[in-house]
């Protein structure tokens, strides 16, 4: 379903778009202003440094330039930080008057950015982070996603966990809105299906400390244990549930958070962990294979779920600019420009809902000899329901 906005509501966005950033879209021949809103430096480096080698290859294949104009990267580093997000946000729309911004990866922040982006009308597209509020609730004509809602990664696992004959399943996840709202996803279609959760288990945030939740699973004894936790969590997760003992009689299903970017961490651990993510660095297409092949000679590694959520927002922003002749002075025609791009994406097919989120696929992986290998799709288009969205 393409986008169609309420013109009351676009028209209000694009007139303070103008008000704020007439300066920069006076002519259009000069360069495209690209703002990157990501983390530079501390925990999430990692994934900022990893969406912006995806954005700036794609660019790069396509000669360095957007609808014919040359473009200028300004870096700001988020830090991960919600209380500076808003300050951030404006220093890029109302100080450098980019074109687009682009970030972030910590949700918290993007609530921050979203109160400026509704401010000022400034085209936003989201490279990571998952909050389902940032496509439904707090809907815009100018904000976009590109990569995902927790929701959306979390949900084919409940009908695949049924599926696979599980009916009695323990939940685990840090007490913060990202872990919850992965978790509902997943209860969300396991009990549709009939399944039954026997436990929801919250862990504070950012605890590590899972023994007393891993005896609590051993005397609950369901047939399955769905989890949410990432980076260094996911890791320990993994690693404290194989060594309890328990992943050989209780399987570990999971967000692909979980074992993204950890596999060489995690080890022999997670040998047989189930996960659900949009994409698979082992996708057998000639898309991925070739985004593959292009990003480790560019940069010297293998690509990951980050990387490819930056490559997609080069991607878009190419097809885009393309469609309005390198025009950013209209921002009405270039907003509608965005909203009709599909693209052949490393992860698949992948086009825009009315919300402005990504339909795409979500794929079924298994950790086998260190490596996400996909198993099938789990749930083939997924369009997210978004039905507080009111463009």
């Amino acid at each position: 379903m393409k986008t169609t906005f309420k013109k009351c509501a676009l028209t209000s966005l694009i007139a303070a778009g103008m008000a704020v950033g007439s300066a920069a879209h006076a002519s259009d021949n000069g360069a495209v202003k690209l703002g990157l809103m990501l983390p530079y430096t501390g925990t999430y480096t990692a994934l900022g440094e990893a969406i912006t080698n995806g954005l700036e290859l794609a660019i790069a294949q396509h000669g360095d330039r957007l609808g014919g104009r040359d473009v200028q990267t300004i870096k700001l580093d988020s830090e991960a930080n919600p209380s500076r997000a808003p300050q951030n946000m404006s220093r890029l729309v109302r100080g450098d008057n980019v074109d687009f911004v682009i970030g972030p990866v910590h949700s918290g922040v993007a609530m921050g950015m979203l109160r400026v982006a509704q401010q000022t009308g400034a085209i936003t597209i989201i490279p990571n982070a998952g909050l389902g509020a940032a496509t439904n609730e707090l809907c815009m004509p100018n904000v976009f996603r590109t990569s995902f809602s927790m929701w959306q990664d979390s949900y084919p696992m409940g009908k695949v966990a049924y599926e696979m004959g599980h009916r009695r399943v323990v939940t685990i996840t840090w007490d913060y809105a990202g872990g919850k709202e992965d978790i509902a996803g997943f209860e969300e279609a396991f009990t549709e299906a009939g399944g039954e959760i026997v436990r929801q288990i919250l862990v504070p945030f950012p605890s590590t400390e899972f023994q007393s939740y891993l005896a609590q699973i051993a005397s609950d004894r369901p047939d399955a244990v769905y989890t949410f936790f990432a980076g260094g969590g996911g890791v320990s997760f993994v690693r404290d549930y194989d060594a309890a003992g328990l992943k050989d009689s209780i399987p570990l299903l999971g967000s692909g958070f979980l074992t993204d970017g950890n596999l060489a961490a995690i080890g022999e651990a997670g040998e047989g962990v189930m996960t659900t993510l949009h994409y698979a660095e082992t996708l057998d297409t000639p898309q991925n294979r070739a985004f593959v092949e292009a990003y480790q000679e560019a940069y010297g590694q293998m690509p990951d779920t980050y990387a490819v959520q930056g490559y997609d927002t080069g991607m878009m922003l190419v097809q885009a600019m393309e469609a309005v002749g390198g025009d950013t002075s209209d921002r009405e025609r270039l907003i509608q420009a965005l909203a009709n791009v599909q693209l052949d994406s490393p992860r698949g097919p992948m086009s825009f809902s009315a919300s402005h989120h990504p339909i795409q696929n979500v794929y079924l992986r298994e950790i086998r000899n260190g490596k996400h290998e996909v198993v099938g799709i789990a749930h083939e288009n997924l369009e997210v329901p978004d039905e507080a969205c009111r463009m």
